[in-house]
């Protein structure tokens, strides 16, 4: 590097990094780190330019590995850089480019150093590399620490320096570089719960930043701030990339939703193009410090300002016992969630806020315009084919989440949607937005049975069904037959595997060598799965019968196909109410006589809705079907969030 531009073929050769890892000792005030700082490289855009330069500074970077214990130019180097941030807001209020350039350069030289130092150490090890002292020739545990004192100055830097066109680079660079401290969890199969960034972060001078800093990251996320144009500054543009350390941010990010949510081994999501790095990165930042674990003697304080940050428009005083507080545009905030959805780290950050801040679950719940950010959720579901695992069950989750509400619930149907494009299967010129729901919902269920067969998915979809279905409201024509069409298809799997096990059994009587396939689990699990289907229209015909003609219609329609359930014993409490229903309108059907038209059954159904007695169907008050539900499908997903997100299932069995 130095003052001429530098290109990746040539930087093992280069005479500046030689000696910055060579086993000469280079004073903090040398006018080398000047000459150092003074280069124009251009960072990677891509894994592929990723790989390169990592390849071609491995020789350079582990001969600093051997000799900085000697000569503690590491050290020297974030001294350089912490002492240049210092006169930082000074020179972006007058515009000198060349210095912050070369603050940039040497926080850049510092990202790919700590990368290379956590991959090939323990953070002990590591520490050790920060607190040596050139003068004693030794560690000291006495001296200045420059770990904490570097963390503290990239907050500092994160939350204080004007973002400006000249400030935008080396912005996503400190936001990247706090990723990479945190990185350590990458290289640890279990989860880290004594880790020295992790205590600094917590403690310390630190703390003070913790509701400035997930400010800070929040607004970056809403403001979506795209970079600056060629020309703006002095150094080439780093954008799409978000800076050298963008991809190792996000799988530091990354790996928290797999952890959390069971993602291991699913399909990558897809990386879209960034028009902002800063908002990402700042995203990716603000969800590690949200799932850090707690300390030993203090809650994570991040996730605690998550927890309790309320509107601008909210005048009410915080309460003294509440740390970390702050107050942010709740509207501009939504009106992001509503956009960025399709990327798996927001819907993660949606669902964080909507699961610890009643204040924006609150929020949101009483927007008159929830179709803005139910239908990105949707396209979610329905696309279920390109998301990997855990996108789609957090968009179940926030789905499971919502509809717990019957305000919403109720509000969803009254909402009418026109020309929903992205859906294939069918035009829909029209259709209410709880309808839209449900179809989307029994698509993922059939895609689930067909395609991944995933039990837990078939939990979760199914509770958000049991949550709304008291609740359903002038359910579409299409809608209504989907949910008969479900559990028609369920009814001819359960008589298939049926067959299969009675089949096997003969067999059995015939061969007592051949072990039998475990028919009984899977005939258990398919009735499991029917019996909430049942659940659910039987939730909907007691609670909201007058309001849903349609779903009768398929109803009588299908009514063959529910003869077999009445005198299962599985069923016949939960098919007392159908049957009910099916015979009283099947008899006003046939007293009306044959050859009747669509309209004039419809016409007759609704005329016998208003003639059934409300009391001769029975509500399981002993059965709550959503609660039950919704703590089934809760049970696997929030297992794996209860490490970083403190979510206790007991929450949802209350």
């Amino acid at each position: 590097m130095g003052s001429n531009s530098s290109r990746i073929g040539d930087l093992p050769k280069n005479e500046y990094l030689k000696k910055l890892s060579g086993t000469e000792s280079i004073s903090e005030n040398d006018p080398f780190w000047n000459q150092l700082l003074s280069f124009s490289f251009p960072a990677p855009t891509s894994s592929t330019e990723l790989k390169l330069l990592e390849e071609a500074t491995i020789s350079v970077c582990r001969s600093l590995v051997e000799n900085n214990p000697r000569t503690g130019n590491l050290g020297a180097l974030i001294k350089v850089f912490l002492s240049r941030t210092k006169e930082l807001k000074l020179s972006a209020e007058c515009q000198n480019h060349i210095f912050i350039w070369q603050t940039h350069n040497a926080l850049f030289i510092i990202c790919c150093l700590l990368k290379v130092f956590i991959c090939q150490m323990s953070e002990e090890e590591l520490q050790l590399h920060f607190t040596y002292e050139e003068k004693s020739g030794n560690y000291s545990s006495d001296s200045e620490d420059l770990l904490e004192e570097l963390l503290c100055c990239l907050m500092q830097l994160i939350t204080d320096i004007p973002l400006l066109d000249i400030t935008y680079e080396i912005s996503v660079e400190a936001i990247s570089t706090m990723v990479v401290f945190l990185s350590c969890q990458l290289f640890h199969k279990e989860v880290l719960r004594q880790s020295i960034s992790h205590k600094y972060l917590m403690r310390g001078p630190c703390l003070p930043y913790t509701s400035k800093l997930v400010k800070t990251l929040l607004y970056n996320f809403i403001r979506q701030e795209k970079p600056p144009p060629p020309g703006a500054h002095v150094f080439p543009q780093q954008s799409d990339g978000g800076g050298l350390l963008y991809g190792l941010a996000s799988g530091v990010a990354r790996l928290w939703t797999v952890f959390t949510l069971g993602g291991v081994g699913s399909k990558a999501a897809a990386s879209p193009e960034l028009s902002s790095p800063l908002a990402n990165q700042s995203l990716l930042l603000l969800l590690v410090l949200a799932n850090l674990t707690d300390a030993s003697d203090a809650p994570n304080p991040y996730r605690q300002a998550i927890m309790s940050f309320k509107n601008t428009q909210d005048s009410s005083p915080f309460p003294s016992s509440i740390p970390h507080a702050f107050q942010i545009n709740f509207n501009s905030l939504y009106t992001a969630l509503c956009e960025q959805q399709t990327s798996d780290q927001a819907t993660l950050l949606l669902y964080t806020l909507l699961h610890q801040n009643s204040n924006i679950r609150t929020y949101m719940l009483a927007r008159t315009d929830m179709e803005n950010l139910v239908l990105p959720i949707l396209e979610i579901l329905y696309h279920v084919e390109e998301r990997n695992s855990h996108h789609v069950y957090m968009a179940l989750i926030i789905l499971l989440i919502l509809t717990e509400d019957d305000g919403f619930n109720r509000s969803i149907h009254e909402v009418i949607l026109k020309n929903i494009t992205w859906y294939s299967e069918r035009v829909l010129t029209e259709i209410s937005l709880g309808s839209l729901l449900i179809l989307v919902v029994i698509r993922t269920i059939q895609y689930n049975m067909t395609r991944t067969r995933d039990k837990y998915l078939h939990t979760n979809c199914l509770a958000a069904l049991a949550n709304m279905s008291a609740q359903f409201r002038s359910l579409h024509q299409y809608a209504a037959q989907r949910i008969i069409s479900l559990f028609s298809l369920l009814s001819k799997k359960h008589n298939k595997v049926l067959e299969q096990a009675t089949q096997s059994l003969r067999g059995s009587l015939s061969s007592n060598d051949v072990p039998l396939p475990d028919y009984a689990q899977d005939l258990n699990v398919i009735e499991e799965v029917i019996r909430m289907m049942l659940e659910i229209i039987n939730s909907c015909l007691t609670n909201s019968l007058h309001h849903n003609p349609n779903l009768v219609y398929a109803l009588l329609y299908k009514r063959d196909l529910f003869e077999q359930f009445r005198t299962h014993p599985s069923f016949q409490d939960i098919m007392q109410n159908i049957d009910l229903v099916i015979t009283f309108f099947s008899s006003r059907l046939l007293q009306a006589g044959a050859e009747l038209s669509v309209e004039r059954v419809l016409e007759i159904i609704k005329q016998g809705i208003v003639a059934l007695p409300k009391d001769r169907l029975k509500l399981l008050a002993d059965r709550q079907v959503d609660r039950v539900l919704a703590c089934q499908a809760f049970v696997h997903a929030a297992s794996g969030f209860s490490q970083f997100h403190g979510l206790s299932v007991r929450n949802f069995q209350n």
